[in-house]
């Protein structure tokens, strides 16, 4: 959420980030927030004159009253009589205004970073730099699922009829070598200097509202019926909720957290048919990155959280390529954003596996994360997350890329420790 006060001083520059955004339908709203913000101070003002006047003659009362002068005091009362019932007028028409405002604000989107490309979605995000030479096998590489299923390790119609699409058992080797990834993720980030978190699965729905859009929410979050509770799609969800309402300590900054939960997420919409099998699924586990920074810091954290999901696929001998996420693509919240794609030997393109954003101070001004400075001052703190690693998806690429013709996967060698030292896994009947 914006400042109220960069809107009101900064008009025609709001409206174009919502044309870079593509988002006309909300232009309007800078207009009516203005004019609503107008008049909420218009009539906060009157509010706190009156309610002066009505301390000053509400003291007037008691003197006349000593003094004999009884016509006079009831004249008093009835002016402090009408005093109070404008004032509950007032009240009333300022906390309509305030949630108005408020509603308002909260669809205008985060002011983005210049150096974001413009473009309508994501068919115009921008490639920055390959990592690894995409290899290409002169065998057939059979869906994700396929190569599972000859590790015994995948039950999809089971999960279908216990749980619905969208779930699934996985088993066996192909369990462990999800486990494995996570652990290995773990130690990865936490030898990169962050602090290890497991966080809450569950937020209220003023965190939910503090750390993305309405539009966010309806798309991913479950809700817990009955309470007022949601279960998280991301831990970054929690992470960031952990300092609601919290005035931090500037020489205590930054905060680096890796976390580690699964991640729940409704996944509305039709899906193709590469989004099959373990791709597009109602949970998942997932380590995540979290820094809580100051506000000139953020661009150089934002740039190292990337990287270090770059150098994490790369220790597994995955292919990958960062690409920048255009305007159009940029959820409400963030000021830029970078997907990182691992490489699939047999669809012959680039998926995404992880994406890292800055939100600048969105996230902190609706959940009022302030920063207090050495020298007293206070201002809002900048949140970043970016995905370490997301298994199932992320097997899908190890699978594809570590295959061998024979059926065997490669283990590489630093993911080795976490599967019992094994190099390589063998297909059943071929152990």
């Amino acid at each position: 959420m914006l400042d109220i006060k960069f809107v009101r001083e900064n008009p025609d520059a709001v409206k174009e980030n919502i044309r870079k955004k593509f988002q006309d339908h909300k232009l309007v709203l800078v207009d009516q927030v203005i004019e609503e913000d107008q008049e909420l101070r218009i009539i906060q003002q009157e509010a706190d004159q009156l309610r002066s006047r009505r301390k000053t003659v509400s003291k007037e009362i008691g003197s006349l009253m000593k003094q004999g002068k009884k016509e006079e005091a009831e004249t008093v009362k009835k002016e402090v009589s009408e005093i109070a019932g404008r004032l509950e007028e007032m009240t009333a028409r300022e906390n309509e205004l305030r949630d108005s405002v408020t509603s308002k604000m909260l669809q205008i989107p985060q002011m983005i970073d210049p150096s974001v490309p413009i473009g309508r979605d994501d068919t115009e995000n921008v490639e920055l730099q390959k990592f690894g030479e995409p290899v290409t096998p002169d065998f057939a590489v059979p869906y994700h699922t396929e190569i599972m299923e000859t590790f015994d390790g995948i039950d999809l119609n089971s999960a279908g009829r216990v749980s619905g699409n969208g779930f699934y058992y996985l088993m066996g080797d192909i369990a462990r070598l999800h486990s494995a990834v996570l652990s290995y993720a773990r130690d990865f980030m936490i030898d990169r200097g962050f602090t290890y978190v497991i966080p809450p699965y569950m937020i209220r729905s003023n965190v939910v509202t503090g750390v993305m859009s309405f539009a966010e929410m309806d798309g991913m979050m479950y809700k817990i019926e009955g309470e007022d509770l949601y279960l998280i799609g991301t831990s970054e969800h929690s992470m960031i909720g952990k300092f609601i309402d919290q005035i931090l300590e500037e020489k205590n900054l930054p905060y680096t957290y890796t976390s580690y939960s699964p991640c729940f997420r409704k996944e509305k919409g039709a899906h193709g048919i590469e989004e099959r099998g373990v791709y597009r699924i109602h949970q998942f586990e997932k380590q995540e990155m979290i820094v809580v920074c100051k506000p000139e810091d953020s661009a150089d954290w934002f740039n190292r959280l990337y990287m270090n999901t770059v150098d994490f696929f790369r220790t597994l001998d995955i292919p990958v390529r960062t690409l920048e996420c255009c305007s159009g693509d940029l959820a409400d919240l963030k000021v830029k954003s970078v997907d990182v794609e691992a490489w699939s030997p047999r669809q012959q393109k680039y998926f995404e596996v992880g994406s890292c954003s800055n939100l600048g101070d969105a996230q902190a001004r609706r959940l009022k994360i302030r920063v207090r400075g050495e020298d007293g001052s206070k201002y809002f703190a900048h949140t970043l997350n970016n995905t370490c690693v997301a298994p199932p998806r992320m097997l899908i690429a190890f699978l594809e890329n570590n295959l061998q013709a024979d059926g065997s996967v490669r283990i590489p060698k630093a993911l080795q420790p976490y599967m019992g030292g094994k190099s390589v896994l063998m297909p059943k009947g071929k152990e």
